[in-house]
């Protein structure tokens, strides 16, 4: 195949919406789109390898993993083992314990369901992971994998113009399983390949079914792809559904602008986005490191625009010395594997990151109390007592602690009614106790999460009538998530939820005999053990400072119409004095993270949930 220079030139467009995405999502809300744009030319190219070979009846699977660990390997494990070496010297021993299983995880090319299990991609926490770009890796090497076994195998039975009709039809229902699945999954959905996978294989129908235009409609082709692309990366956020269908956009943009195959385009073919498209892998690899740096050090603003410039540079460095070293390809048996050396390199620098992991990121670097601190942190990091539904109401997923009566407490709200349950749990009460919940969701029905369907504690008038609930606990905390920044518009968004939950009250009311809304526990980065031992902060918070974070809630409260006969409990004045305390004196950490209390400590400290069991 002829060098591309539009697909070169592509890449560029692809790696500059994510860098600048990452540096700063107000620049470019919908640069993450970026990594779609690689996937599909990815698919092409891949493509293009197979297909001339199986016509060619010359196409060896193994020389296809040796040519694609020789492209991919080497900078990647290079960037893991500089982490690695500056973590010793610069990170807490949670942080590099947790950097250690990211360096195993990303060059053993499974980070994709790491970062799935562990929280989402636009989570706040994610910010801290120093290799979560590399899921995208992750996944393409998947389908390296995949892809070449699939359609070598079923070449054995069809011919090449059937195999491309299956590619087609493949793509097209793979983009149908995306959309549904990002709506039922969408964590998984973003970083798992089968909801990616068609992205890539839209390339390979481009190679497959080439467009023939006119030289003279090309550049309408080329325009109208560019459209696609670069409007997604503007009018496309992080509060879409991704990859969904909004990820048509980009991707159907990538392909026409490969069809168009316009190498004289003056947007493609340009010295900055030829060079920058060539240097676009390593770019991708250092960028978000750099990222990280900036958040985890508190570094001021304009670091930001160092850090692109180091991008750049980092991404010349390692295109120059390590990308373009020719490591031998010519292997045709697996015993041949064994002079593979960037297997060799991964193989070092992943058992690197496993024994950091295994080793708790050498603690002993650092004194006796701080280990031991260090030790409880990770304990505490992760901590949680909300187990998976035992019951189904209708449509509802339930948590049920089956009572010795037959009267039913209903529990229902966010997380912070979620990590209540070890108190609930260790009464033994008589009543049957109902946790209806959802992570990161409000009661009000016009509060949407991007990532989340809310319909479990949203359509609660289906639940009310399956079940007659004595009493009814709930939660105000999720009131103030994913707010408009515009001041106008974010008036009108608390006082339509504040509005519908006065709605949820009455109802609530109506269908029980008693009503009780929980306010806010102790929050803030104090109480995250990770942060705790990161920054060495206080081992408390300022009441004054609690209360200033809920600042909206007691707001909320005084314009509730429906607080008459109703019991309002604030944990603060419980939990705190003049301060909260966010560990004991030996170190144990109360808190999971910033605001999700553990097991332990909830049955010790929830007792002003008493009044609520009656006791």
């Amino acid at each position: 195949m002829q060098f591309r220079k539009d697909i070169n030139g592509l890449r560029a467009i692809a790696v500059i919406a994510v860098v600048l995405f990452h540096f700063n999502p107000t620049w470019m809300p919908g640069g993450f789109a970026g990594v779609d744009v690689f996937f599909v030319i990815s698919g092409f190219l891949m493509t293009g390898i197979i297909f001339r070979g199986l016509d060619q009846n010359n196409f060896s699977i193994l020389k296809f993993y040796v040519a694609r660990a020789n492209r991919i390997i080497p900078a990647l494990a290079l960037l893991c083992f500089v982490l690695l070496i500056l973590g010793w010297f610069y990170l807490s021993p949670l942080d590099y314990r947790t950097l250690g299983y990211h360096v195993a995880s990303s060059v053993g090319f499974v980070s994709n369901i790491v970062y799935w299990m562990e929280s989402g991609y636009f989570n706040a926490t994610s910010i801290e992971k120093w290799l979560l770009h590399t899921w995208s890796l992750s996944a393409e090497w998947q389908f390296y994998i995949i892809y070449p076994l699939v359609l070598v195998t079923l070449k054995k039975w069809l011919s090449l113009n059937v195999l491309k009709h299956t590619i087609l039809v493949g793509t097209i229902l793979g983009f149908m399983f995306c959309v549904v699945a990002t709506y039922k999954w969408p964590d998984p959905s973003y970083f798992l390949l089968p909801t990616r996978a068609w992205e890539m294989m839209i390339g390979g129908v481009a190679y497959l079914y080439p467009f023939r235009i006119q030289e003279s409609r090309k550049g309408i082709v080329e325009w109208t792809g560019l459209v696609l692309i670069i409007g997604s990366y503007f009018f496309i956020s992080k509060y879409n559904a991704w990859p969904g269908y909004y990820a048509l956009f980009p991707v159907l943009g990538s392909f026409l602008v490969i069809q168009a195959q316009r190498n004289n385009s003056i947007i493609t073919n340009n010295l900055i986005f030829q060079k920058l498209g060539a240097w676009s892998y390593s770019i991708y690899l250092w960028h978000w490191p750099l990222v990280v740096t900036i958040y985890y050090f508190s570094l001021d603003e304009n670091f930001i625009y160092l850090g692109l410039a180091l991008s750049v540079l980092f991404g010349f460095l390692s295109n120059k010395y390590v990308e373009k070293i020719r490591f031998t390809n010519n292997i045709s048996s697996f015993t041949g594997l064994f002079r593979c050396k960037p297997v060799y390199i991964m193989i070092f620098v992943g058992i690197l990151g496993s024994l950091t992991y295994s080793q708790s990121g050498f603690l002993f670097r650092l004194s006796d109390d701080l280990q031991l601190k260090n030790i409880n942190a990770m304990t505490a990091v992760g901590d949680w007592g909300y187990p998976s539904a035992n019951l189904k109401v209708g449509e509802h997923k339930v948590r049920l602690i089956k009572g010795s009566g037959d009267k039913n407490i209903l529990f229902i709200g966010a997380s912070h009614i979620e990590h209540t349950y070890p108190y609930s749990e260790a009464l033994n009460t008589d009543y049957n106790i109902y946790y209806v919940t959802t992570g990161g969701c409000f009661i009000a029905k016009s509060y949407v999460n991007p990532t989340q369907n809310c319909a479990n504690i949203q359509d609660y008038e289906s639940l009310f009538s399956e079940i007659k609930f004595e009493k009814v606990v709930t939660s105000i905390y999720t009131l103030k998530n994913y707010l408009s920044s515009d001041e106008d518009i974010r008036k009108k968004q608390i006082a339509l939820r504040v509005s519908e939950y006065d709605e949820f009250l009455r109802y609530a009311k109506a269908q029980s005999k008693e009503v009780f809304i929980v306010l806010g526990e102790p929050v803030g980065p104090e109480f995250d053990p990770m942060l705790s031992v990161r920054k060495d902060l206080k081992d408390y918070v300022d009441v004054s400072t609690v209360r200033q974070t809920y600042e909206i809630h007691y707001e909320a409260l005084t314009n509730l119409k429906e607080l008459e006969g109703i019991t309002v409990i604030d944990p603060v004045n419980y939990l705190c004095t003049d301060i909260c305390k966010v560990m004991d004196d030996n170190f144990n950490f109360y808190y999971k993270d910033k605001t999700h209390m553990r097991p332990w400590y909830a049955q010790k400290a929830l007792g002003y949930l008493d009044i609520v069991f009656d006791l």
